[in-house]
Protein backbone atom coordinates (compact mmCIF):
# COMPACT_ATOMS: atom_id res chain seq x y z
CA UNK A 1 0.00 0.00 0.00
CA UNK A 2 1.40 3.33 -0.80
CA UNK A 3 2.45 5.48 2.28
CA UNK A 4 -1.06 7.68 3.21
CA UNK A 5 1.24 10.45 3.26
CA UNK A 6 1.41 10.52 -0.26
CA UNK A 7 -2.11 9.56 -1.42
CA UNK A 8 -4.08 11.99 1.02
CA UNK A 9 -6.56 13.41 -1.84
CA UNK A 10 -7.36 9.83 -2.68
CA UNK A 11 -7.69 8.86 0.81
CA UNK A 12 -10.30 10.06 2.57
CA UNK A 13 -13.13 9.13 0.25
CA UNK A 14 -11.66 5.82 -0.45
CA UNK A 15 -12.29 5.46 3.72
CA UNK A 16 -15.57 7.23 3.71
CA UNK A 17 -16.41 4.99 0.84
CA UNK A 18 -15.95 2.15 3.62
CA UNK A 19 -18.09 3.26 6.01
CA UNK A 20 -21.12 2.15 6.86
CA UNK A 21 -24.50 2.87 9.01
CA UNK A 22 -26.29 -0.03 11.37
CA UNK A 23 -28.08 0.79 14.37
CA UNK A 24 -27.77 4.76 13.81
CA UNK A 25 -24.24 4.71 13.95
CA UNK A 26 -21.49 5.02 11.70
CA UNK A 27 -18.85 2.14 11.24
CA UNK A 28 -16.56 0.52 9.91
CA UNK A 29 -16.71 -3.15 9.04
CA UNK A 30 -13.63 -5.28 11.07
CA UNK A 31 -11.99 -6.15 7.32
CA UNK A 32 -12.12 -3.34 5.88
CA UNK A 33 -10.17 -1.93 9.12
CA UNK A 34 -7.70 -4.71 8.75
CA UNK A 35 -7.05 -3.68 5.01
CA UNK A 36 -6.49 -0.02 5.88
CA UNK A 37 -3.90 -1.23 8.89
CA UNK A 38 -2.17 -3.64 6.98
CA UNK A 39 -3.00 -6.52 8.97
CA UNK A 40 -5.23 -9.76 8.27
CA UNK A 41 -9.13 -9.53 9.93
CA UNK A 42 -8.10 -12.76 12.10
CA UNK A 43 -4.64 -10.87 13.14
CA UNK A 44 -7.16 -7.61 14.43
CA UNK A 45 -9.54 -9.26 15.75
CA UNK A 46 -7.21 -11.38 17.88
CA UNK A 47 -5.71 -7.71 19.34
CA UNK A 48 -8.80 -6.63 19.78
CA UNK A 49 -9.96 -9.57 22.36
CA UNK A 50 -6.70 -9.43 23.99
CA UNK A 51 -7.21 -6.16 24.57
CA UNK A 52 -11.18 -6.27 25.27
CA UNK A 53 -11.43 -4.14 28.16
CA UNK A 54 -10.71 -1.24 25.74
CA UNK A 55 -13.47 -2.07 23.33
CA UNK A 56 -16.15 -0.81 25.32
CA UNK A 57 -20.33 -1.79 23.69
CA UNK A 58 -20.11 2.20 21.98
CA UNK A 59 -16.36 1.03 20.23
CA UNK A 60 -17.19 -2.62 18.78
CA UNK A 61 -19.98 -4.82 18.45
CA UNK A 62 -20.42 -7.95 16.61
CA UNK A 63 -23.04 -8.14 13.90
CA UNK A 64 -25.84 -10.17 14.11
CA UNK A 65 -27.05 -12.21 10.97
CA UNK A 66 -29.58 -9.64 9.37
CA UNK A 67 -26.89 -7.06 9.67
CA UNK A 68 -24.29 -8.87 8.30
CA UNK A 69 -26.34 -9.75 5.17
CA UNK A 70 -27.19 -5.86 4.47
CA UNK A 71 -23.55 -4.88 5.04
CA UNK A 72 -22.93 -8.07 1.95
CA UNK A 73 -25.97 -6.79 -0.20
CA UNK A 74 -25.06 -2.84 -0.06
CA UNK A 75 -21.16 -3.49 -0.12
CA UNK A 76 -19.98 -5.08 -3.18
CA UNK A 77 -15.77 -5.32 -1.94
CA UNK A 78 -17.62 -7.26 1.06
CA UNK A 79 -19.53 -9.92 -1.02
CA UNK A 80 -16.93 -12.39 -0.21
CA UNK A 81 -18.51 -12.00 4.03
CA UNK A 82 -21.54 -13.81 2.57
CA UNK A 83 -19.68 -17.32 2.66
CA UNK A 84 -17.73 -16.64 5.90
CA UNK A 85 -19.65 -18.71 8.92
CA UNK A 86 -18.32 -15.87 11.09
CA UNK A 87 -20.24 -13.08 12.19
CA UNK A 88 -18.08 -9.64 11.51
CA UNK A 89 -17.52 -7.07 14.17
CA UNK A 90 -18.35 -3.63 13.45
CA UNK A 91 -16.05 -0.62 14.96
CA UNK A 92 -17.10 3.66 15.53
CA UNK A 93 -14.74 5.89 15.50
CA UNK A 94 -13.72 5.33 19.16
CA UNK A 95 -13.30 1.74 18.32
CA UNK A 96 -11.22 2.41 15.41
CA UNK A 97 -8.90 4.51 16.63
CA UNK A 98 -8.42 2.33 19.50
CA UNK A 99 -7.80 -0.80 17.49
CA UNK A 100 -4.81 1.52 15.75
CA UNK A 101 -3.28 1.88 18.94
CA UNK A 102 -3.58 -1.94 20.02
CA UNK A 103 -1.85 -3.07 16.91
CA UNK A 104 0.47 0.00 17.34
CA UNK A 105 2.16 -0.66 13.94
CA UNK A 106 2.99 2.35 12.20
CA UNK A 107 1.25 1.99 9.05
CA UNK A 108 -2.08 1.32 11.63
CA UNK A 109 -1.08 4.56 14.21
CA UNK A 110 -0.65 6.60 10.79
CA UNK A 111 -3.90 5.03 8.95
CA UNK A 112 -5.71 5.58 12.35
CA UNK A 113 -5.59 8.90 11.76
CA UNK A 114 -6.92 8.95 8.26
CA UNK A 115 -9.88 6.69 9.78
CA UNK A 116 -11.06 9.21 12.07
CA UNK A 117 -10.59 12.43 9.68
CA UNK A 118 -12.95 10.19 7.76
CA UNK A 119 -15.58 9.73 10.03
CA UNK A 120 -14.94 13.77 11.20
CA UNK A 121 -15.57 14.73 7.63
CA UNK A 122 -18.84 12.64 7.30
CA UNK A 123 -20.07 14.24 10.73
CA UNK A 124 -19.54 17.81 9.03
CA UNK A 125 -21.27 16.81 5.91
CA UNK A 126 -24.28 15.13 7.45
CA UNK A 127 -24.41 18.88 9.47
CA UNK A 128 -24.65 20.70 6.88
CA UNK A 129 -27.26 18.39 4.82
CA UNK A 130 -29.16 18.33 7.75
CA UNK A 131 -29.43 22.14 7.58
CA UNK A 132 -30.28 22.62 4.37
CA UNK A 133 -32.70 19.68 4.84
CA UNK A 134 -34.10 21.71 6.91
CA UNK A 135 -33.91 25.39 4.65
CA UNK A 136 -35.79 23.40 2.09
CA UNK A 137 -38.79 22.15 3.89
CA UNK A 138 -38.93 25.97 5.19
CA UNK A 139 -39.06 26.96 1.26
CA UNK A 140 -41.30 23.90 0.34
CA UNK A 141 -43.93 25.58 3.67
CA UNK A 142 -43.38 28.92 2.47
CA UNK A 143 -44.51 28.16 -1.39
CA UNK A 144 -47.51 25.88 -0.66
CA UNK A 145 -48.50 29.01 1.71
CA UNK A 146 -48.23 31.27 -1.22
CA UNK A 147 -50.24 28.79 -3.60
CA UNK A 148 -53.07 29.19 -0.89
CA UNK A 149 -53.18 32.96 -0.34
CA UNK A 150 -52.50 33.86 -3.78
CA UNK A 151 -54.48 33.10 -7.05
CA UNK A 152 -51.66 34.43 -9.16
CA UNK A 153 -49.35 31.61 -7.86
CA UNK A 154 -49.19 29.86 -11.11
CA UNK A 155 -49.77 25.72 -11.12
CA UNK A 156 -46.15 25.87 -13.07
CA UNK A 157 -44.14 27.87 -10.53
CA UNK A 158 -45.25 25.59 -7.78
CA UNK A 159 -43.84 22.58 -9.81
CA UNK A 160 -41.16 23.79 -10.71
CA UNK A 161 -40.21 24.64 -7.05
CA UNK A 162 -41.14 21.24 -6.05
CA UNK A 163 -38.79 19.96 -8.63
CA UNK A 164 -35.80 22.09 -7.71
CA UNK A 165 -36.32 21.03 -3.82
CA UNK A 166 -36.74 17.22 -4.51
CA UNK A 167 -33.11 17.87 -6.88
CA UNK A 168 -31.54 19.09 -4.21
CA UNK A 169 -32.75 16.54 -1.43
CA UNK A 170 -31.57 13.87 -3.99
CA UNK A 171 -27.83 15.42 -4.38
CA UNK A 172 -27.61 15.18 -0.69
CA UNK A 173 -27.68 11.96 -0.68
CA UNK A 174 -24.50 10.00 -0.43
CA UNK A 175 -22.98 8.78 -3.21
CA UNK A 176 -22.05 4.99 -4.71
CA UNK A 177 -19.52 4.04 -4.04
CA UNK A 178 -17.20 3.58 -7.24
CA UNK A 179 -16.97 0.00 -8.22
CA UNK A 180 -13.88 -1.16 -9.11
CA UNK A 181 -12.84 -3.67 -12.00
CA UNK A 182 -12.04 -7.54 -10.84
CA UNK A 183 -9.15 -8.92 -12.20
CA UNK A 184 -5.26 -7.34 -12.79
CA UNK A 185 -4.48 -5.18 -16.11
CA UNK A 186 -1.07 -5.17 -17.29
CA UNK A 187 0.38 -1.73 -17.68
CA UNK A 188 2.00 -3.21 -20.66
CA UNK A 189 -1.27 -4.93 -22.28
CA UNK A 190 -3.15 -1.27 -21.01
CA UNK A 191 -0.56 0.47 -23.35
CA UNK A 192 -0.68 -1.79 -26.50
CA UNK A 193 -4.74 -1.53 -25.86
CA UNK A 194 -4.94 2.23 -25.75
CA UNK A 195 -2.50 1.87 -29.23
CA UNK A 196 -4.77 -0.35 -31.73
CA UNK A 197 -7.85 1.69 -30.51
CA UNK A 198 -6.17 4.94 -31.48
CA UNK A 199 -5.60 2.70 -35.11
CA UNK A 200 -8.26 2.02 -34.87
CA UNK A 201 -9.98 5.79 -34.46
CA UNK A 202 -7.28 6.69 -37.72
Amino acid sequence: MPSPSTTTPALLPRIESRIVVLRGLRLMIDADLAVLYGVTTKRLNEQVKRNADRFPGDFMFQLNAAEKAEVVANCDHLAKLKFSKVLPYAFTEHGAIQAANVLASPQAVEMGIFVVRAFVRMRELAAVHADLAKRLTELEQKTEGLALTHDTFSRNTRNQLRQLIEAVNQLMGPPDPPKRPIGFINPEDKGKKTSSQAKRKT
